[in-house]
């Protein structure tokens, strides 16, 4: 058996290295057949691997490591945002700030500020040129970054935003082990984050930047674990400037702050401080960027996502039907607003009347919170189940896990030309989700009791 494991652990890596190669320089998003069977073996052999070696701390942190730099020097197949990133990284190196100009105008006007300017607007396409950049500065400062080292390439800038990607997700692997054994959970569990297919395709190979901020963010949590919370506000400050998103989490610290401490007045006094450093941070970042104008247009940008955009939704889409139904039209626009609010009252339900005292509470409040607004959004793209992955691991909940695997089917809508959703396709994926979901809340409730029962017969 010990020789089974000997020479098939390398063999499964060698298979695995082999599928990885082929979706990063062969395979076509419209190729939805071979894209489902690709993500589907590695999904099998990742876990097979994971399995086999959860004590082998260093032979998975190896795999992940390989299974990155198979991606190192193709370009993203699965998203084009990366044309967007390059082009406001090489703005800033010329001098010019992203916010206040429209790719558009330039390539309307003749007029190209930076290198390969007509390439990069061709690749970003028409939609994402027309629109004022939403990426925060510390986001920007990872583009400013890859134009320093390759302003004329877009390969070479393309292997810099990777290198960053990748230097990230094992930040997150070194503090989310110390995180882990910090909550005295198992070791082996950050492995469902650096291991999953899903990470390794969406974000080392995409480019999209959710590792950098979980790695602030992670970095973060690590350092409010062992109650350092001036270091963990500015690193959540960075975590916000690279990503959005971590803004959702700040009322749920309530309870972790006012309860852990002797007084309420210390507790409350340690809380402002944290949240008033957090949010002068983020400002701070901002000040470089700074225009009359510059308000305007990063509001407007972030707000098309909740009146214009809509893609794998999931309550939205039932919405929009009785719409359809009572109103004859798209009501997105009304929709878009009403489900940014219902994410914040059901945060402050979180904050003020669950238990959230205990580090792993707290978390696992951080993951149902944000859980509610990625299944009331109008736009649920693949890579934004990033941060529910890593936070799952740090509680009992797996359901994210599962959801990482079947986002594959929101990929379908590219097998269609012109690109087009086949509502199928989402339902499956989130019965599936909920599915999991629900067996996971009602199954740890029952234990719960179960438990309770016994202690009580006793």
């Amino acid at each position: 058996m010990n020789s089974f494991k000997k020479y098939s652990n390398p063999l499964l890596v060698i298979i695995c290295l082999l599928l990885y190669f082929y979706f990063s320089y062969f395979l076509e998003r419209t190729e939805f057949n071979t894209l489902i069977f690709l993500w589907c073996s590695l999904f099998a052999g990742s876990y097979i691997l994971w399995k086999r070696n959860l004590d082998n701390f260093q032979f998975l942190a190896s795999a992940s490591l390989l299974f990155r730099l198979v991606f190192l020097f193709a370009i993203p197949n699965l998203s084009q945002d990366f044309y967007r990133f390059i082009w406001d990284g090489r703005m800033i190196f010329e001098g010019l700030n992203p916010y206040l100009s429209l790719p558009e105008t330039f390539i309307e006007q003749r007029n190209y500020p930076i290198h390969q300017a007509v390439e990069l607007y061709e690749g970003m396409g028409a939609m994402n040129g027309s629109h004022y950049t939403n990426y925060p500065p510390i986001n920007q400062l990872c583009f400013f970054i890859a134009a320093l080292f390759s302003s004329k390439s877009i390969l070479g800038s393309v292997i810099v935003l990777r290198a960053l990607i990748i230097f990230a997700d094992f930040g997150i692997l070194y503090f989310g082990k110390k995180l882990l054994e910090k909550l005295n959970l198992p070791v082996h569990s950050i492995f469902l984050y650096m291991l999953n297919p899903f990470i390794i395709i969406e974000l080392t190979g995409n480019l999209h930047f959710e590792s950098v901020m979980l790695f602030f963010l992670i970095w973060s949590l690590y350092l409010l674990s062992q109650r350092k919370w001036i270091l963990s506000a500015i690193l959540l400050a960075c975590s916000v400037s690279v990503k959005l998103i971590p803004l959702l989490f700040l009322p749920l610290f309530f309870q972790w702050f006012v309860n852990n401490k002797s007084s309420l007045f210390s507790g409350l006094k340690q809380l402002v401080g944290f949240y008033t450093l957090t949010l002068l941070t983020i400002l701070l970042f901002f000040v470089p960027f700074f225009s009359p104008t510059l308000i305007d247009n990063y509001a407007n940008s972030v707000g098309l996502w909740f009146r214009n955009f809509e893609f794998n939704a999931s309550f939205y889409y039932i919405a929009r039907e009785i719409g359809y139904l009572f109103r004859g039209y798209n009501e997105i626009a009304i929709i878009g607003k009403i489900a940014p609010v219902l994410t914040v009252i059901f945060l402050l339900v979180l904050t003020f009347f669950r238990k959230n005292k205990s580090f792993t509470e707290l978390i696992t409040a951080m993951l149902f919170g944000l859980s509610f607004y990625y299944f009331t959004t109008t736009t649920m793209h693949p890579w934004y189940i990033a941060t529910l992955l890593i936070l799952s691991v740090f509680t009992k909940y797996r359901f994210p896990v599962i959801w990482s695997l079947v986002i594959i089917l929101s990929y379908q809508a590219y097998a269609n030309t012109p690109w087009k959703e086949n509502l199928w396709f989402i339902v499956l994926e989130y019965v599936v989700v909920y599915g999991f979901m629900f067996w996971e809340l009602f199954s740890r409730k029952k234990q719960y009791s179960d438990a309770r029962d016994s202690l009580v017969t006793l």
